[in-house]
């Protein structure tokens, strides 16, 4: 018997994309245009279902391209259905369910350390980034994401990282690389009898800087201190650019305080903005002087 209280859009993605019913399912998070559930279906198999709304900028077909891309290299879910969810404004992704093990909960209980999750991390980015991009890959350009970043912050926040982004735009060409655009340790999830670290979530996987996408994990794990920097960049095993890495770490750095909700969490994006001010000045303009009237 299917549970009443199972979303109408996950039953239909469920049956209408896979073909079995929905017996149970519960919300495993939610983003502003998508939403994710874990589901048991009647014929005994546990799934994980994305919808996506129609508003998004991408869905759950340019996603299954970008994990199936990827699972050339690096170890991913199953994809098993993708598409319009039948009667719905919204399309889903139905991958195999890995269980409910991920890296960072690894670290959090005590299994993984937090150096071998570092590891793990820069391993993983490595194997990703060596997996070949197709043209139809998606791209955001720089002035694209600077112009995003723009509508969350006043004009002054760019001016004071100027130097950031000239430094990224100024790069010398390099062949693009798939970038997750969302690794922390939440979304690498641990399965099988081997412990198999998976990449997960490709909701905004796109081609680009291969610096970019390392120093966005280490942002968002919020670990930019040198030692524990190193760790990470230590298992990258692809040459790196330091210079560009430094300034993609300010880049995302303003990029999450734009995003941050005021308050505790806008203090402490601002402090570590600060930081990375007085580490690398160069990559900051100096505040202009006020005028002084007589």
């Amino acid at each position: 018997m299917v549970n009443r209280d199972v979303p109408a859009a996950v039953a239909r993605a469920a049956f209408g994309l896979v073909g079995v019913p929905v017996r149970a399912a519960h919300r495993l998070s939610a983003r502003s245009r998508t939403v994710v559930h874990r589901a048991l279906l009647t014929d005994g198999r546990s799934v994980v279902i994305k919808l996506y709304e129609a508003t998004a900028r991408r869905n759950a077909i340019t996603e299954a391209a970008a994990i199936r891309a990827a699972a050339t290299h690096v170890p991913v879910p199953a994809v098993l259905a993708y598409g319009h969810v039948p009667g719905h404004e919204v399309t889903a992704l139905v991958t195999a369910d890995l269980g409910p093990l991920t890296l960072g909960g690894a670290v959090h209980s005590g299994r993984v350390s937090d150096e071998r999750a570092l590891r793990d991390l820069g391993g993983l980015l490595g194997r990703l980034h060596r997996a070949p991009v197709q043209m139809w890959a998606p791209r955001r350009p720089l002035h694209e994401q600077v112009t995003s970043l723009g509508r969350r912050c006043p004009p002054s926040t760019l001016d004071r990282i100027a130097p950031a982004l000239a430094a990224i735009a100024d790069a010398p060409a390099a062949a693009p690389v798939w970038c997750h655009g969302d690794l922390h340790g939440d979304n690498v999830v641990i399965a099988g009898p081997r412990a198999v670290r998976h990449l997960v979530d490709f909701t905004d996987a796109a081609a680009g800087p291969r610096e970019s996408d390392v120093a966005q994990t280490l942002v968002m794990i919020g670990d930019l201190a040198s030692v524990r920097a190193r760790q990470l960049t230590d298992a990258y095993p692809l040459a790196l650019d330091h210079h560009q890495l430094a300034a993609w770490f300010v880049f995302h750095t303003v990029r999450c305080w734009a995003h941050s909700a005021p308050g505790d969490d806008r203090t402490r994006w601002a402090g570590r903005l600060d930081e990375l001010n007085r580490r690398t000045p160069h990559l900051f303009r100096s505040p202009r002087p006020e005028r002084t009237y007589r």
